[in-house]
């Protein structure tokens, strides 16, 4: 019997089912900016009030990652996913009923931010186990959803709210069924590889020929890895790169209708962010494996710096918002990609799960500092543009943490 044979489903099923989650969780938090009209239109909240609700449902969303990521290292991913896909579907459609801030920060911002932290994880975690031989592309295609349920739920919230006779509340209703769905059929048929698995005709790389026997080594504990110096590095520059991207996502809608855009003209900049932040998922995997992480990682921060400048003075039009919000979603979104896969790279696989979901917690925090510190900054100053140089000013410091450290050296196996 070849290796091949003794897999449990074809290996391109894990990466659809990690597509499919992914895009329930794009669909739960990156299109939130087009409900800060019509939440401020019918209650008369500040922008930092509903910014709240996005923010505590990024700060649990980041931190379940982690439990989530240890539930699924010990009881499979199945089971982890199939729940949250439950717990999102009921926050969300309970958002469509509430009447003060704190029935929606406990809807949508605990609920079904709990939720979706337990569906975003097991699938990152497990696709790569399946493709060996190409890890950051597997790792980027589990998470290109994120990108396309944003794409899709930007127009889809725009059109429902401005339809006569539905409006914002119906968002939450229909599209809270979908995810459920969605989420249930993603975590349904999700595990991971049989023990000692590998792709037909695939081994590990060989040594050059001539060099020393190497090493025998293995991978990083999770107890390990987590009092490294560099893990928490990388933790640093994951909460600088996601307090910038969580910061604009959250508030470019709202940043283009004050700028003068329309309903549409605004959603159509999130959806242009969106596409990029997608596109990217799967193309920073090519090339990661072109010219290697850490020039890429460097690369997109430095950009993405560039680009908190510039929105500012750009951002007037559409076609100047939407090019700026490409750039910003093709940076943010390639962190996505370049984030687990360093924390593959220098750690292993054995505990992705629980690694990479303490790590995550960053991303938790990002965003619960980044969309309320921009609407509290919009609120005090009348203008984004403190909101935005900040978000630079940290965009620049991920870069320097990014080209500074280096991986760390392989544990000896005893």
């Amino acid at each position: 019997m070849t290796a091949e044979a003794k897999a449990t489903m074809p290996r391109w099923i894990p990466l659809l089912l990690g597509l499919l989650g992914s895009t329930t969780c794009g669909m739960l938090l990156y299109a939130w900016s087009v409900f800060i009209k019509p939440l401020n239109a019918e209650f008369g909240w500040t922008r930092a009030e509903i910014a709240m609700a996005f923010a505590i449902c990024c700060l649990v969303f980041g931190l379940v990652t982690f439990p989530a990521g240890r539930w699924s290292d010990k009881i499979g991913p199945r089971k982890v996913v199939m729940s949250g896909g439950v717990l999102l579907a009921i926050g969300f459609i309970l958002s469509g009923f509430i009447q003060s801030k704190v029935q929606l920060y406990i809807t949508y911002g605990i609920i079904a931010g709990l939720g979706g932290g337990m569906i975003y994880l097991p699938p990152i975690a497990t696709a790569p186990k399946w493709w060996p031989d190409r890890r950051a592309l597997a790792t980027g295609f589990a998470v290109v959803g994120l990108g396309l349920g944003s794409f899709l739920m930007g127009p889809l919230a725009t059109y429902i709210i401005e339809k006569p006779g539905f409006g914002w509340r119906y968002v939450f209703y229909y599209c809270g069924i979908a995810m459920g769905v969605m989420a249930l059929i993603a975590g349904a048929f999700l595990e991971p590889p049989p023990a000692g698995w590998k792709p037909a005709g695939w081994a590990p790389p060989a040594p050059p020929a001539g060099a020393a026997a190497p090493k025998v080594t293995r991978d990083w504990t999770h107890e390990e890895a987590k009092k490294d110096a560099k893990f928490w590095l990388l933790y640093l520059a994951y909460f600088c790169g996601s307090f910038a991207g969580l910061m604009v996502i959250g508030h470019l809608a709202g940043f283009g209708r004050d700028q003068g855009l329309t309903a549409m003209a605004a959603a159509g900049a999130v959806s242009s962010l969106a596409f990029a932040n997608a596109a990217t998922r799967i193309l920073s995997g090519l090339f990661v494996d072109w010219i290697g992480i850490r020039v890429y990682f460097a690369a997109t921060f430095a950009l993405q710096t560039l680009a908190m400048i510039a929105i500012f003075q750009l951002g007037g039009s559409f076609y100047g918002l939407a090019a700026i919000a490409i750039i910003i979603g093709w940076d943010y979104g390639a962190m996505f990609t370049l984030f687990p896969a360093t924390c593959l790279q220098f750690y292993g696989p054995t505990a992705q799960g629980s690694n990479y979901g303490l790590l995550f917690t960053a991303w938790g925090l990002a965003g619960f500092a980044g969309p309320w510190v921009g609407g509290w900054l919009k609120d005090a100053t009348g203008t984004y543009y403190i909101p935005f140089l900040c978000s630079a000013a940290l965009c620049a410091l991920g870069t320097v943490i990014i080209i500074t450290t280096k991986p760390p050296e392989k544990k000896h196996a005893d």
